[in-house]
Formats: structure tokens, sequence, C-alpha cells
């Protein structure tokens, strides 16, 4: 297996690992993180939330290495953005995942003492929890906006290179672009979260084309002329 051919296979393995771990992040979690008396419940289930902690950082150290891996190649077509894609999935990307993981781990702080406290200090440890499970919802946007502006990058130059089909690269153009509308529906308050119905029907196809560009990748890897083409070039 040459270098081209495995870099496809383990980026191809890397977008699994990353979907894979982000949607076992939010089945552990959104029972809890979306109940009511959330704090309560984040108490009597810590292992629940440290477990969606944990994926949450899988996510993001699979999805970080992508432009790692891909640099090499994507440098030889244009350089200004496969930088450009290595410095928001690879640096501006993993820094959201690791503050959505920091309030993670503060509402588990905050929910001890909301427990061991009882009353005496609940309406301000219920305001301390709301901040930062409101915080995380923030975080949560501004990931949609910066995950769409580094896709657009990546697809654009996959596209004109044709290291893949171009129709996997079109998908992903129009599926980013409804992903990214996502971010405007929350933050003018036409939705409530990320979380809801139609939220989530908006990714579906951002979330099926990337399955299937890993997959391409992995069983067919990058088109051998357009790899021939960036070499002849460079």
């Amino acid at each position: 297996m040459n270098t081209n051919r495995r870099i496809a296979v383990i980026v191809g393995v890397l977008y699994i690992m990353g979907t894979v771990a982000g949607v076992l992040s939010v089945l552990v979690t959104q029972s809890i993180l979306g109940a009511s008396d959330y704090l309560t419940k984040i108490a009597a289930n810590e292992n629940q939330i440290v477990t969606g902690i944990l994926f949450v950082l899988a996510m993001g150290f699979s999805l970080a290495m992508v432009p790692v891996m891909l640099f090499p190649i994507l440098r030889k077509h244009n350089e200004i953005l496969a930088l450009g894609y290595l410095i928001f999935r690879g640096a501006l990307e993993a820094v959201t995942y690791i503050a959505m993981a920091i309030c993670w781990s503060f509402l588990i702080l905050i929910s001890r003492e909301y427990v061991a406290e009882g009353a005496s200090n609940a309406a301000y440890l219920q305001t301390l929890g709301t901040i930062f499970l409101k915080g995380n919802d923030s975080i949560s946007t501004i990931l949609v906006i910066i995950f769409a502006l580094d896709a657009l990058m990546l697809y654009y130059m996959l596209y004109q290179s044709k290291l893949i089909p171009r129709w996997i690269s079109v998908w992903g153009f129009i599926a980013i672009i409804m992903h990214f509308s996502t971010a405007f529906l929350i933050l003018y308050g036409f939705v409530e979260s990320g979380m809801s119905a139609i939220v989530s029907l908006i990714n579906m196809p951002i979330f099926f084309q990337e399955m299937v560009m890993a997959v391409w990748l992995i069983v067919k890897g990058f088109s051998l002329d357009a790899i021939k083409e960036l070499d002849d070039v460079h």
C-alpha cells in the first residue's frame, strides 16, 4: 500500500471514528442534559457524563487529525486553502470540542454541590449550571460555523482536484450549506437548540455524505489520475 492509499484509508477511518464518537456522546448524555432537573440527574449519573466527555474528546481528536493527514496532498493543489483547512479543522474546531468537554466537567462539579448543599444554595447553583449549559449550546453553534467554513474549503479543493468523484464533493457543498443554515436558525431563535428535530433533519445530508465519502476513501482511495496530475505539477 503506497503512501497516498494509506492516507485515504486513515482519513476514512478517522471520519467514521469521529462520527461514531459524536453520536455516542449525544446518546449517553442527551437524556440527562436535556432534563429539567439536569443537575440532579448529572449527580446521579456522573459516569455517563464522563463517558460523554471522553467521546467528545475522541471525536475532536479524530476529526482534528483529518486535515493533518490530508495536508501533504491538498497543499499540492492549493497551499493557502490547505493551510486554512488545517487551521480551522485541525485547531479551531478542536478547541471548541475541548471547551465543550470543560463545560460538561464543570456541570459535574456544580451538580455535586447542588446535591450536597440542598435548597440553601439551590438557586445560585441552578443559575451557575444554566450558564454552563447555555454556554455549551453557544459553543456548539460556533462549532457549526467553524465546521461549515472548513468543510467548504475541503470540498472546493476536492472538487477542483478531482481526488474523489465530483458528485461526492457537490453533495458535500449542498449538505454543508444546509448544515451552516442551522447556526442561524439557532442564533435568531427559530429553533431552541441544535438537538431539535428540524435541525437533526437538516443535518442528515452531511452525516450521510461524510460516511459515503469515508467508505469511498477506504475502499477506492484517491483518484490515481488526480494524484499523478498533482505530482506532475510539483
